[in-house]
């Protein structure tokens, strides 16, 4: 499929699903208006990538249309949680679940905050942190827009045209400054991230999480995604993969215990 075919395809999805459509006239002119969704959920935005992320997110839901539909009641993660578009229709849809979700940038993260508030959930903790190999300070690349910031060292973080220093939290020090015992849902959007975060946590903070689904970006280390797959079902999951239509370095992972019985 060509990027054009794909990207114009999804155009009614969004116009039929955004009630004020002045809100996407508001984007075009950069003026970081507020969209309301069918669904309830509002959202400040700054550019057509936070509607294209939206779109994914809230409308297509990709991370449950690839992985499994998040029950309330259930405690769930979201790494690289930008503007807050996931952790928020989340926090919605399941009232008695609890969402953590964690953002470096700032500039996202005081979005993320504003649109909480739009939002009226108090289910969600926002945490402004990076999660890393180590905990820490940690190196923020601004590359292109800002939902594509990485902290990985890679040729990718090489072009950024800046860096800032972000704090920075090991998966295993996530859990354990938050008092958490298990997490039942993780979502990762890290932009390469996704390798040290996964291949640093300990087998004992792995054994928690049920269900993990992440967009993986192959190119940005010298992992690729086939070394996550090998690397998840040594540590006792199960997994299945599925290619982005049209980017070959972006899909998704979706990875959950062998013995859970919920898989959707």
């Amino acid at each position: 499929m060509s990027r054009i075919t794909y990207y114009l395809s999804s155009i009614p999805s969004i116009l039929g699903q955004v009630e004020n459509w002045a809100g996407l006239i508001g984007v075009l002119l950069h003026k970081q208006p507020v969209i309301k969704l069918r669904n309830g959920c509002k959202f400040k935005l700054r550019s057509l990538m936070d509607v294209w992320i939206v779109k994914e997110t809230c409308l297509d839901r990709d991370y449950e249309s690839h992985s499994v539909h998040i029950r309330d009641g259930w405690t769930v993660i979201d790494i690289g949680a930008g503007i807050g578009d996931f952790a928020i229709y989340v926090a919605r849809e399941h009232p008695n679940s609890h969402v953590y979700a964690c953002e470096p940038f700032p500039e996202s993260f005081a979005l993320l905050q504003e649109n909480l508030k739009l939002n009226e959930v108090e289910n969600v903790i926002a945490l402004e942190v990076a999660i890393g190999a180590k905990s820490g300070p940690m190196t923020l690349a601004t590359t292109g827009e800002s939902v594509q910031h990485t902290t990985t060292h890679s040729p990718v973080s090489g072009k950024a045209r800046s860096a800032i220093q972000v704090q920075g939290l090991s998966l295993d020090d996530l859990f354990q400054t938050n008092g958490l015992t298990h997490c039942d849902f993780l979502k990762m959007d890290c932009e390469g991230g996704e390798f040290e975060i996964l291949f640093n946590a300990s087998q004992a903070t792995l054994e928690r999480i049920r269900h993990i689904c992440l967009e993986y970006h192959d190119g940005f280390t010298r992992f690729s995604h086939t070394d996550l797959v090998d690397y998840m079902e040594q540590k006792g999951f199960q997994v299945r993969t599925a290619p982005n239509p049209v980017h070959s370095y972006l899909g998704f992972l979706y990875a959950y215990r062998r013995d859970d019985s919920e898989i959707g």
